[in-house]
């Protein structure tokens, strides 16, 4: 403990004094709103579980993880792209409005794009049409994430902004939930819900980007929107191949089994998910702006700061994630109201690939930062082309473990490819 507490005094004192402040504050701002937005869920999904039962708690997942297919499209990677173009010409107010513009109108596309797929698809697919309130309420979470700026905000490195938004957003959430849903056949409120707050957070954003940031919106031509797609292309492939081996998972879950197992397995996940991305989510998300701005100064010191960062990860997940594998019984019975042998496994499972995640986490993201897209695009593509079979076939010989296993698989898997490629990268 003292080597890794000199460790993290030694990278702290590698950046400079603003940057150091600049860097907490945002690391702060989305601790908190992370600390709200994770910890509410766990007052809100247990009592979900136990009012709506594991059924109608797996349909909602399975709609979940449906409609974040769309929201990957509307996303298209600019939540990397995007917010590094703002990073580097913040202080170009010209500039910022035109990638904001520019943004903005083929998000507004690709949403219209996704109310279309989802209309075919519960309209011709009778296992989507028997339950089609369910995944067209959903929609909304997909125009709120679409309008929702959260790029513009990180290039800013205006954190506070998202924090106060979501963080109000999920209060809001949880108060609606314990007034409107007590009893099984409440399940739509649940959609209904998420879908109303999301909305109003994503026009809350847009007022503050043009009210406080003083931003205008112009349409720059065709050209324009052709350079934003093409800087968000490798991202979107990316995000578009992990999500082929991660929301998938419960996705194919839900096909190939029922919506009760799947729920019991969706309750493991959305645990093992807190694990993964609180508070690492905040630090990713901090360090993003910043380090790309270093790197574009002193790529050796980048490159340093990375890797003390990743080490000083791996140390406090792998203590933390031990804690919790061994006290998984007593989290389940919390969160489920009862010994749930399938959930206790999948978690315990899960959050070993957790662990493989948060090792590999800022080497991840320095792909980006030094601008090798196509080699992030290339191994998050690889994996989901080894992985998606995977899991179908898994899932399909060993049900809800077949889905934890594969997940552990892929991301040891990415973690040994990421490992060796980021060593073979030289900079001076």
């Amino acid at each position: 403990m003292p080597t890794l507490i000199k460790l993290i005094e030694k990278t702290y004192k590698m950046a400079k004094p603003h940057e150091r402040k600049v860097i907490m504050d945002n690391v702060a701002s989305l601790s908190m709103l992370q600390a709200i937005t994770y910890l509410l869920p766990i007052l809100i999904l247990p009592y979900l579980f136990r009012i709506l039962g594991a059924e109608k708690f797996g349909l909602i997942a399975f709609a979940q993880a449906f409609i974040q297919y769309f929201i990957i499209l509307t996303d298209y990677g600019f939540s990397i792209s995007a917010t590094k173009e703002i990073s580097l010409c913040r202080n170009e107010h010209t500039k910022v409005c035109k990638v904001f513009s520019s943004v903005m109108t083929v998000k507004t596309g690709l949403a219209l794009l996704s109310l279309l797929l989802l209309s075919i698809t519960v309209y011709f697919i009778p296992k989507f049409r028997s339950d089609w309130q369910v995944y067209v309420l959903s929609f909304g979470a997909v125009i709120g994430n679409t309008i929702f700026p959260i790029w513009f905000f990180q290039g800013k490195e205006k954190m506070r902004y998202i924090a106060d938004l979501n963080i109000a957003g999920g209060i809001i959430t949880a108060i609606l939930i314990f007034l409107f849903v007590k009893k099984p056949d409440d399940y739509l409120a649940v959609p209904v819900i998420y879908s109303i707050i999301s909305l109003i957070t994503g026009l809350s954003g847009q007022y503050i980007v043009f009210r406080h940031f003083g931003v205008t919106f112009n349409f720059y031509g065709y050209k324009s929107l052709q350079q934003q797609l093409k800087a968000g292309w490798d991202i979107f492939i990316s995000i578009a191949a992990i999500n082929a081996y991660t929301t998938t998972r419960v996705f194919i879950l839900g096909l190939l089994t029922n919506n009760t197992v799947t729920g019991f397995y969706s309750m493991a996940e959305k645990i093992a998910n807190f694990c993964q991305t609180f508070p690492l989510n905040s630090f990713t998300q901090a360090i993003f702006p910043r380090l790309s701005k270093i790197f574009h100064r002193n790529k050796a010191k980048a490159i340093e700061i990375m890797q003390r960062i990743q080490h000083i990860t791996i140390n406090v997940s792998l203590f933390l994630l031990s804690l919790i594998i061994i006290v998984a019984p007593v989290i389940v019975r919390i969160a489920c109201g009862g010994n749930y042998v399938e959930t206790v496994l999948s978690l315990r499972l899960l959050l070993i690939s957790v662990f493989f995640v948060c090792s590999n986490a800022f080497r991840v993201q320095f792909l980006l930062v030094c601008g090798k897209t196509y080699i992030y695009s290339r191994i998050h593509v690889l994996m989901a082309m080894i992985g998606l079979p995977l899991i179908f076939l898994l899932i399909y010989s060993f049900s809800y473990i077949g889905a934890a296993v594969a997940t552990v698989a892929i991301e040891a898997g990415i973690f040994a490819i990421t490992y060796f490629t980021v060593k073979r990268l030289k900079y001076s």
